[in-house]
């Protein structure tokens, strides 16, 4: 059981939820940019919500499945099948993705998973590293890639609606928690509104906008960072940390982005504007516990309808 690669789209990688617990040996935890929309890609389909899918960024593949298989897309716009819903594909049938006309990356999650070999404990693509995935790379025309075993049948007919999720726009507020050196900058993140660069990947959106002023010049002492973490480096313009980031900084660290935002914050694009709104940490931590719960309630609904 494979899918055969006709078009592999700008850029689609294998993700899964990441490689946890090996920050200390300097091996970020990677996955998916958009931890929510591939966790609910994979429930869409009955897989367990850390099963390997297909990542794609700002263009997506076009995919021949020779098998039967069950499929369902999350995330970016980028046509395709309807979103949010799962699809039975036939044995030679192929799917195509176009150019994203909102967000930046579409999750494709087929039941039983892309079983790929696991690499210290993931499957995901890391392409600095050079690891996991399919040869810790990209997708190549002509590559394939193997399915598990997984769901076969589709009960009945439904969709998830998709205005319970985070909505994905080109401009978005993203909430913050204070960082550890928020009081080195003059004036803060939450004074100005920001444009994603066209310099930004996996490890870290590159904004544009009001220039952050460090009040000293005293060296910092490189420290732990992590996805959604906010950094202003000399030239003054932050950037915010994504999924492939470093496990270490040496740059102030003056807001998070909190978890709950941080499918928002994947999804942005160059050009996309972005506030930032600082929040505190009691509410960070219950909006992070909402949106587990959507997943949670988005798990129990799908019981039974897929076998």
């Amino acid at each position: 059981m494979a899918v055969k690669v006709i078009k592999p789209g700008m850029l689609s990688t294998v993700q899964d939820l990441g490689r946890p617990g090996l920050r200390a040996t300097g091996l970020p935890p990677g996955g998916a940019v958009d931890a929510f929309s591939l966790h609910l890609a994979n429930l869409l389909v009955g897989n367990a919500p850390g099963v390997a899918g297909l990542e794609m960024t700002l263009v997506g593949a076009e995919l021949e499945f020779q098998t039967d298989a069950i499929i369902a897309a999350t995330g970016a716009s980028m046509g395709g099948p309807t979103p949010w819903r799962p699809h039975a594909i036939k044995a030679g049938e192929r799917v195509k993705f176009g150019a994203a006309t909102r967000g930046c990356r579409t999750y494709l999650a087929v039941a039983g998973g892309f079983d790929v070999p696991k690499v210290l404990g993931g499957r995901g693509t890391d392409l600095r590293a050079g690891l996991g995935g399919l040869g810790g790379r990209a997708l190549a025309k002509g590559d394939v890639l193997p399915i598990g075993a997984g769901a076969k049948t589709i009960v009945g007919r439904w969709s998830v609606d998709p205005t319970i999720f985070p909505q994905i726009g080109e401009e978005v507020v993203l909430r913050t928690v204070v960082g550890a050196e928020a009081a080195e900058i003059s004036g803060g993140i939450s004074r100005g509104e920001f444009t994603v660069s066209p310099q930004s990947d996996r490890m870290g959106l590159r904004l544009t906008g009001p220039g952050l002023v460090r009040r000293t010049n005293a060296e910092l002492v490189s420290s732990a960072v992590a996805p959604g973490t906010v950094q202003v480096p000399p030239d003054g313009a932050p950037i915010v940390l994504l999924a492939d980031a470093q496990t270490i900084g040496g740059y102030p660290r003056i807001a998070h982005v909190i978890r709950a935002d941080q499918p928002l914050l994947a999804q942005l694009r160059p050009g996309d504007r972005v506030r930032f709104r600082n929040v505190k940490l009691a509410e960070a931590h219950r909006l992070w516990r909402e949106q587990a719960r959507t997943l949670a309630l988005v798990q129990q609904g799908l019981r039974g309808k897929l076998r």
